[in-house]
């Protein structure tokens, strides 16, 4: 358990650095490798339909919108629907296209008692290069990590 303790470690290092109410921050390296060593551990996607659908989908990722396509409307079943899939003792990892919704849900997980809720950092595509565009900088599509189109 020595590399998953170090991981989760530096997980939480990270939350306190950056003032996180939730457990704490993983790149998506990190994140693949505490789902493969933590037993019971969920990665949660929050993208919406149409990116599951149309950019990619983790293998054996829990999804569940957090804001539903068209139109960007908060899913209000949200928490109900995240209570059915994922134990309350579970370690949760939340992952959205850049790690902005993923950040909401691991704060709302956690305000409604989830206690080891992580972000991951960059989420499935990255963040943004200078000039506003998704460039393949970071992100776990660009780490190499499983996924699948469509």
């Amino acid at each position: 358990m020595g590399k998953l303790t170090d991981l989760l470690r530096l997980a939480q290092q990270r939350a306190q650095e950056m003032k996180l109410p939730y457990a704490g921050a993983l790149t998506p390296a990190e994140a693949y490798e505490v789902w493969q060593l933590a037993p019971g551990a969920k990665l949660v996607d929050v993208r919406t339909r149409a990116e599951w659908d149309w950019v990619g989908r983790v293998p054996g990722a829990v999804e569940i919108e957090w804001m539903g396509y068209p139109g960007n409307v908060p899913n209000s079943h949200f928490l109900a629907q995240f209570g059915r899939e994922v134990d309350p003792e579970a370690l949760v990892m939340f992952m959205c296209r850049s790690g902005a919704r993923s950040d909401k849900a691991a704060r709302a997980a956690t305000e409604a008692g989830y206690r080891s809720c992580y972000n991951v950092l960059e989420g499935f595509e990255g963040d943004r290069d200078a000039n506003g565009r998704r460039n393949h900088i970071g992100g776990w599509r660009h780490a190499g990590l499983p996924w699948h189109q469509g």
